[in-house]
């Protein structure tokens, strides 16, 4: 079974910025990877990843496709009889698969995909719809004036209606919505085994509008202020006043730690009933992430493709054993997201399509892993490549490389790039090499 949450930062889950108990207890019966680094990001690049086992990046030969964003990457899966839930599928697993991810759930190019299950429950999520019955009181709460105009506001318009006022009623929130699918098909699943169920909600992406209980739980309980829900994509300082700016990202910081404790309490409803069918010693379960979030780290809120760090980079990785092995264990070394697939796959007995070029992180319940040197990736037309000692990021074209000394300086906070042009060709070289070649650029 895996577990998709999106935009999971791991410092709100491996440290101390959100409770999330549930997910702690994965932990406790499972393995934890505390350097997972997704190749591929945002959402449908890196759910590609998830599921092929494959490197996705760099995006070679892409093209815009409907009902997909216009961003490099964001294509559909390459091909579906390769994903390790078809390979389940054909090794004589029963297959589901419950999201609210508006683009695998609902986008054109996604529907043999949505057809390779035996059961696919999409629930309708943040965007679409009418955005009717919202109420011009209702919006001025969850739309802070300085995030403003006119397509925010109608997203802002959908996503409340959408959301039937969770605020309110958290049973109604996305997450609960996938979560409560997913308990509903562990009925079909228990009479089907073996089954491969994937969960993947799409909370706590933005916007926040979690109720206030949850709030108070990081926030100022005396805030009464319009909530900050909906940030943009952009430098602080070119929405932000000065004068408020702290506060506001203290609050979005909260409404986002709110959302992340919320999800988690509706992953508890999920595996307390998997827990109560007797389902949870054995099943083996995955819990992962495609990316995270910036909080005005580095100058800037939301996601960047540029400020490949770790507050966007570094994503939590559980794995559960069926026999609990080595349950509680940290692995340190390097993960990735084209590593899933052929896990679970591992896992499951069964064998890896020749394709899959991620690694089986299940050895680790039999002993050490193997080393890995380093971890790169990319976003759009930019890359990293992580090592124990350096980060180098870079723009594809090439250009604007930025590179960090991690044992000098372990926040990331100077460019050595111009005194250390030796380290930047070997760690670009190693980029382009294992990316077959030249990045690919593309004005979008």
């Amino acid at each position: 079974m895996v577990i998709i949450v999106d935009t999971l930062r791991a410092d709100h889950v491996y440290g101390d910025r959100a409770r999330t108990p549930n997910m702690d207890a994965l932990a406790r019966d499972g393995l934890r990877f505390t350097r997972m680094f997704p190749e591929a990001m945002p959402t449908v690049p890196a759910r590609n990843s998830i599921l092929s086992g494959r490197r996705v990046f760099p995006f070679r030969g892409w093209h815009d496709y409907r009902g997909l964003i216009a961003e490099p990457g964001w294509s559909p899966l390459r091909d579906v009889n390769t994903s390790f839930t078809t390979v389940l599928r054909k090794a004589g697993y029963w297959t589901a698969y419950a999201t609210d991810n508006p683009f695998l759930g609902f986008a054109p190019p996604y529907k043999r995909f949505r057809r390779s299950f035996n059961r696919f429950a999409r629930n309708g999520g943040q965007v679409g719809g009418k955005g009717r019955g919202v109420s011009k009181r209702e919006l001025r709460h969850w739309l802070h004036p300085a995030m403003e105009d006119s397509a925010t506001r109608e997203r802002m318009r959908r996503y409340l209606a959408n959301g039937n006022r969770y605020y309110r009623d958290e049973s109604r929130s996305f997450a609960a919505r996938v979560f409560k699918a997913g308990v509903r098909l562990l009925d079909d699943a228990k009479r089907n085994r073996p089954f491969c169920l994937v969960l993947d909600t799409f909370e706590p992406h933005e916007p926040w509008t979690p109720p206030r209980k949850y709030i108070d739980l990081y926030g100022d309980p005396d805030y009464r202020g319009p909530e900050p829900s909906k940030p943009y994509y952009a430098a602080v300082s070119q929405y932000l006043d000065p004068g408020n700016r702290d506060r506001l990202l203290r609050r979005m910081r909260a409404l986002y730690a709110a959302e992340v404790t919320m999800t988690d309490r509706w992953l508890g409803v999920f595996m307390d009933r998997l827990h109560d069918m007797r389902l949870d010693r054995n099943t083996a379960v995955v819990l992962c992430s495609d990316h995270g979030f910036l909080f005005g780290e580095r100058g800037y809120t939301g996601k960047k493709p540029h400020e490949l760090h770790p507050a966007l980079t570094r994503v939590p990785l559980t794995i559960v054993h069926p026999d609990r092995r080595r349950a509680g264990r940290t692995i340190e070394g390097f993960a990735s997201t084209h590593d899933v697939a052929p896990t679970v796959l591992s896992m499951a007995g069964v064998r890896a399509p020749t394709r899959m070029n991620g690694r089986d992180l299940s050895r680790a319940f039999r002993g050490r892993l193997p080393d890995r040197d380093y971890v790169f990736g990319g976003y759009s037309n930019n890359f990293y490549i992580r090592s124990d000692r350096w980060l180098l990021i870079g723009n594809n074209r090439p250009g604007a490389f930025k590179l960090y000394d991690l044992k000098a300086d372990p926040a990331e906070s100077r460019n050595v790039a111009g005194s250390n042009p030796g380290k930047v060709r070997e760690l670009y070289g190693i980029v382009r090499k294992r990316a077959g070649g030249r990045l690919p650029y593309y004005d979008y």
